[in-house]
């Protein structure tokens, strides 16, 4: 039995990706629990940021922590409202300098279809991993944040931005030519960006442990049900699939106090 505040499970780039969940300094390595049962309970809520038992707002936060927080500021999930380079506050400049003043890579990964993306370089493969990418290209190294944003921002013009998760989950995807793609998308980069090019052009694989793909795909909402149990059968992104073909978000669920029990055969 472990018991803990749920946040977004732990990962290793390996051949297949191994997904380790913390609970109260206790790790579970995921991937063994693949083929056990598994039951789920709810109790209750903790801000992941100040540690209070308050209802979660948005990313696993309170609603102060997350209007105060600068972990929680817009350009986390905007790169183009960054402005830690201009040594403009937004909540706490020494804490965005340090994340934002450093360098990102815009890419393009498959999820559910080609989408573009950006994240900083020290957590690459740990984004494309969070995303359920089955495979991604480096297109753009920047020195900063903004520079990133901001050319996001110019190729959704020609990408989505977006994940389809029911699609990522049921391995629903497009092929795609990485050599045309990534042709495409640098020549609709504007000149003065083209030194940002980077010389990288391995397509990278992602094996997710997944026994079974499932056809359909319902989402647990703990904080209705309060209970869950059923058998494991992969991991991808950062959901548990089960053989019922329920599927459990633990990133959208950062926050949630839970019991876990896995019942080996």
């Amino acid at each position: 039995m472990f018991n803990g505040v749920l946040k977004k499970m732990i990962t290793e780039f390996s051949d297949p990706i191994r997904y380790f969940l913390e609970l109260n300094n206790n790790f579970i390595e995921m991937n063994q629990c693949i083929d056990h049962q598994i039951s789920i309970k709810y109790e209750g809520q903790e801000c992941i940021n100040c540690n209070k038992e308050r209802p979660i707002f948005r990313m696993g936060y309170c609603k102060n922590c997350f209007f105060e927080s600068p972990s929680a500021g817009d350009w986390i999930i905007r790169p183009e409202l960054s402005n830690a380079h201009k040594g403009i506050e937004d909540r706490d400049l020494e804490y965005e300098k340090k994340m934002q003043i450093q360098p990102h890579i815009v890419y393009l990964a498959l999820t559910s279809q080609l989408k573009i993306g950006v994240t900083r370089k020290n957590g690459l493969y740990t984004r494309w991993i969070d995303q359920g990418a089955h495979q991604a290209i480096k297109l753009l190294e920047l020195p900063n944040r903004y520079l990133a944003g901001v050319a996001e921002v110019h190729f959704k013009k020609i990408f989505s931005d977006k994940t389809n998760w029911r699609k990522m989950l049921q391995n629903n995807f497009e092929k795609v030519d990485w050599a045309l793609e990534r042709k495409r998308a640098l020549n609709y980069l504007p000149e003065d960006s083209s030194k940002y090019i980077s010389d990288d052009i391995e397509v990278s694989s992602m094996n997710f442990p997944v026994f079974k793909v499932p056809k359909k795909v319902q989402s647990l909402n703990l904080l209705k049900q309060k209970a869950y149990q059923g058998k494991l059968i992969g991991l991808k992104g950062q959901y548990l699939i089960f053989e019922d073909e329920t599927v459990f978000n633990i990133r959208s669920n950062e926050g949630i106090k839970i019991q876990i029990d896995v019942f080996k055969n």
